[in-house]
């Protein structure tokens, strides 16, 4: 049945690293859970192993880790003969602006704030805000045309006469 011979805490290469070694005969076949949850492997967090006889070792990768990613990881390794897992603590930073709240998500101007475990709302006028940026794109548009409308009376009228230089 399957082992785990080692499960190292997070360390920082060229990403991030829970390095593990397992050996089992078949090999088994390996996957992760986070806090409990099947971890799904994206382009941020991957598993890269190799096998070596009867034991895998390898990482898994985080690239650029958050605070979103600190939790308990758990190793599964299963074969015909058994399953092991084992788990570990991964923590990459910390949390922002601690106790302050935190932005948890935003969808035509109404925004979810959560404080102390209770979520409270702020609301955007929407009216209001597309006025403010009407306002922003119109003054911009006008500086626009003031500067090309500079730039041509500067050229047409800034300019020296050719004849009227002495010789």
């Amino acid at each position: 049945p399957p082992r785990i011979l080692t499960l190292e805490e997070p360390v920082l290469h060229m990403d991030h690293c829970i390095a593990f070694a397992v050996h089992g005969n078949p090999a088994p076949t390996l996957h992760w859970l986070h806090n409990g949850q099947v971890l799904r492997e994206t382009e941020i967090i991957r598993m890269e192993f190799y096998q070596q006889g009867e034991v895998s070792e390898g990482c898994l990768l985080f690239n650029k880790p958050t605070h979103y990613n600190n939790g308990n990881y758990t190793i599964v390794a299963t074969n015909q003969l058994g399953s092991a897992n084992q788990t570990i603590k991964g923590h990459f930073l910390e949390k922002p602006f601690p106790g302050k709240g935190e932005l948890r998500h935003w969808s035509r101007g109404l925004f979810s704030l959560q404080i102390y475990g209770t979520p409270k709302f702020l609301c955007v006028d929407s009216k209001a805000l597309s006025f403010q940026v009407s306002i922003a794109v119109g003054l911009a548009a006008f500086a626009c045309v003031l500067l090309v409308v500079l730039f041509i009376m500067i050229n047409k009228y800034g300019r020296r006469s050719k004849f009227g230089m002495k010789g």
